[in-house]
């Protein structure tokens, strides 16, 4: 099908892209051309680092940040660890019931941290007496959307560092998040890319609070000088906390993310919103605005319907992204009758 400028092969029913995306057509084929290389011995390291410029400058210009302040990574959990073992014994964490663990196990792995978990729609309220506040903007499990300004009054009035996952919302939903310490967000999901690709965002008065606690040659000033030996030299911005780039990923991700980049945002919120209500308000729910729908629901006989989703919380989550259409909805409508 065709959609948003591009060609997708996503199949009939197709709404878990929750759990992972669909790429557009140039994407699969990028990397499948890089596989090529890979299969005939034509591929060089240095040939990696352009796609990881692009991925990286992509997932800035999506946040409306300096490049030079995102890191790259592979997984979420793995960039909000720099954050997370950087805290000093004795910090107060504040965060969401029931999120998404990527974002609370790294700071309960840290011995010295305190983690307090509050209904998400509380949050803002209880930011006092807390150092950090650590939160998915869309709450995997449901779609529930964070409530960001009131987040960042509270936060700003308590004195609080913020970490936002971005996961489950860059890609489709427009974001203002510079305010925000540290943003991190994988890329197999909204963002449309290979597993294996993900991005932080470290403002840069938070850059002294944030550890690399994978340091590596990939994170020097010079990556192809940072190669043998020692003393430790890593770069003056955010790439200090890059880790060694998954190389078929980054391909994909450079071109997905240029794609998102000339497309119009606000149109595919609409779009997947415009959707997820229209099935809610079709089953008697009243609407609720975000692209991720939790439904009361059999999943074995969403399944014979030919419909792909998850069961997260004991509940069916769909999503809808700027490939599904109304025929989607329609095919969920009748798992029902």
């Amino acid at each position: 099908m065709r959609a948003f400028g591009t060609d997708f092969a996503v199949p009939p029913g197709y709404l878990n892209t929750p759990s992972v995306g669909i790429p557009p057509a140039p994407v699969a084929e990028a990397v499948a051309e890089s596989v090529e290389r890979w299969r005939t011995g034509a591929t060089r390291p240095g040939e990696f680092d352009p796609y990881v410029a692009r991925s990286r400058a992509g997932f800035a210009r999506l946040l409306g940040v300096d490049a030079e302040r995102v890191a790259i990574g592979a997984s979420a959990s793995q960039l909000v660890a720099n954050v997370a073992a950087a805290l000093p014994a004795g910090t107060r964490v504040l965060a969401a019931e029931g999120d998404f663990t990527s974002v609370t196990f790294p700071f309960a792995a840290n011995p010295g941290v305190t983690v307090t978990e509050v209904p998400l729609e509380r949050l803002a309220g209880r930011v006092e007496g807390h150092d950090v506040v650590a939160v998915s903007v869309v709450q995997s499990a449901d779609g529930r959307i964070a409530d960001l300004p009131a987040l960042r009054a509270a936060a700003e009035a308590a004195g609080a560092a913020v970490l936002l996952d971005a996961t489950q919302a860059v890609g489709w939903l427009p974001l203002d998040v510079a305010w925000a310490d540290w943003v991190v967000a994988a890329g197999y999901k909204w963002l449309l890319s290979p597993r294996g690709s993900a991005w932080l965002y470290v403002r840069p008065d938070a850059h002294e609070r944030t550890r690399p606690v994978a340091a590596n040659w990939y994170a020097g000033e010079d990556p192809w000088t940072t190669v043998y030996g020692l003393p430790l030299r890593l770069a003056g911005d955010a790439r200090a906390f890059d880790l060694s780039p998954v190389w078929l990923a980054q391909v994909g991700a450079a071109a997905a993310l240029e794609y998102l980049d000339g497309v119009d945002l606000a149109q595919v919120r609409a779009h997947n919103t415009g959707l997820a209500d229209a099935l809610l308000e079709k089953l008697g729910l009243p609407p609720r605005g975000t692209a991720i729908v939790s439904l009361d629901a059999d999943p074995g006989r969403l399944a014979s319907a030919g419909i792909a989703a998850s069961v997260r919380g004991g509940r069916v989550r769909v999503g809808f992204h700027l490939y599904n259409t109304v025929d989607d909805v329609e095919r969920v409508l009748h798992a029902f009758e």
